[in-house]
């Protein structure tokens, strides 16, 4: 699709659609003086750059400095496309590495407004370095516990996509944006060009949301109260609450392992969407395992509360978890870790994906990097179990101690009918087989692997 006109806004055009009447206050670093012509000496790059302030009104390609968007205080960077193409120069670098100081000093979050072609031409290899110093900045601050966002805006490519853009925690792009790691002028000429932009990024699984311009302010506002830091009014952030039981036609607690896993595989059954509504009152999608991949049948975001608390949240949706669904649980959990959020599982699936594709994807070291991922988790992490537990593929997401079950659940090593196969039992011995397995909710609580039953 066409790129949105918005998209091409100047840098601080884009600044003052996020902040609006709250004002943005302008940082500059200490100045430096380049040799003539740039660090290369190339011939004609000073008069460029004096066409390009002449005509853009700014310095550099990049402006920076603190604001408020909803009501949260922020640094903003906004790269000036109409400066020599937002590329990135050494005084560019100076620039981005001073707005991520600015974050890291000032302990706010940075949000990132991006428009650019890439590394500068006219100052090579210096100008490619740059790349560098913004990956060291941006590692400062993600070890400070402090969240990143990207806007990626039209056109967004290069060293800038590879680093502001795409190395933030939460990436949202303007509609029909051009957004790849290679421009228009040096990818294969007969590349699908859906590959390069926004809604093409995002199918990938590389943007988390495409967002009209309209609704960009209120979008990165919910994203800012979600992802912190937390306020010093706010109380401290403790585990997550469990979510309410969701009606169900069947009352009372399974009678036999059989009547248990019918229950939990039942079309009426309350799904993860039911829960994640009632949850929460704003919810905050994230999309993709930054691989490639997506997996329809697992959500992954945050969300907000009715009483203002932010919490993540991974949910199976009752298919067969696919190596993405993984990486994308995994990503979330320690991005929720970083930042001090407290995490929700819901539990629902027969298993983990299984088929020659699954295998081709990594499923083995996609789920291995859930476990680590939960294992490795700070904050507390609640688990509920909705649905079907089915084997290792539930377990990933569950939480040792902290793991609780519905009345519509089943948790097993394996499901009744490959455990009757393995033991070389007839079919008619599934339910009997159901039974020792021992999977019922109540089985579960007797056994010590969940905490209660939420009915």
């Amino acid at each position: 699709m066409p790129a949105d006109p918005s998209s091409r806004m100047t840098a601080r055009e884009a600044i003052a659609l996020l902040t609006g009447g709250a004002g943005f206050t302008e940082h500059r670093p200490p100045p430096r003086t380049l040799p003539p012509d740039g660090p290369l000496g190339w011939a004609g790059y000073d008069a460029a750059r004096e066409r390009a302030s002449a005509r853009t009104g700014e310095e550099e390609s990049v402006v920076y400095g603190t604001g408020v968007v909803g009501d949260r205080a922020c640094v903003l960077l906004s790269f000036e496309f109409g400066f020599l193409g937002g590329s990135l120069g050494q005084l560019t670098g100076d620039r981005l590495e001073a707005a991520y100081e600015l974050a890291l000093s000032r302990r706010l979050p940075l949000l990132a407004l991006v428009a650019t072609g890439g590394s500068r031409m006219q100052e090579g290899m210096v100008a490619l370095t740059q790349l560098q110093r913004v990956a060291a900045a941006s590692t400062r601050l993600r070890a400070a516990g402090l969240p990143q966002i990207a806007v990626v805006r039209d056109p967004t490519t290069g060293g800038g996509w590879a680093t502001v853009g795409a190395g933030a925690d939460v990436v949202l792009a303007l509609p029909g944006a051009q957004v790849g790691f290679a421009g228009s002028r040096v990818r294969p000429p007969d590349a699908d060009p859906y590959a390069y932009g926004a809604e093409g990024q995002f199918a990938a699984g590389q943007v988390d949301a495409v967002v009209p311009a309209g609704e960009l302010r209120g979008t990165v506002g919910r994203w800012l109260r979600a992802l912190g830091p937390r306020e010093a009014h706010e109380a401290p952030r403790s585990a997550a609450p469990l979510p309410r039981a969701q009606p169900s036609s069947p009352s009372g607690l399974p009678a036999s392992g059989r009547e248990a896993v019918e229950r939990a595989r039942a079309a009426q059954r309350p799904r993860a969407e039911a829960y994640l509504a009632d949850y929460f009152t704003v919810r905050l999608p994230l999309h993709g395992d930054r691989c490639g991949g997506t997996d329809p049948g697992l959500l992954t975001g945050f969300g907000l509360r009715a009483d203002g608390q932010p919490v993540a949240y991974v949910a199976q949706c009752g298919t067969p978890t696919r190596p993405a669904g993984y990486r994308a649980a995994a990503r979330t959990i320690r991005l929720a870790d970083r930042l001090g959020v407290p995490v929700l599982t819901l539990v629902d699936t027969p298993g983990a994906a299984n088929d020659a594709e699954a295998e081709r994807a990594g499923a083995g070291a996609a789920i291995a990097d859930t476990f680590a991922a939960i294992a490795a988790a700070r904050v507390p992490v609640t688990t509920l179990v909705i649905g079907e537990g089915g084997s290792g593929g539930a377990l990933a997401l569950a939480t040792p101690g902290n793991t609780h079950v519905t009345a519509d659940s089943y948790f097993s090593v394996i499901a009744p009918e490959p455990a009757a196969a393995i033991l070389k039992r007839a079919p008619s011995e599934t339910g009997a087989t159901a039974d020792q397995l021992r999977l019922r909710p109540q089985d579960l609580v007797e056994l010590g692997i969940a905490r209660s039953i939420v009915t």
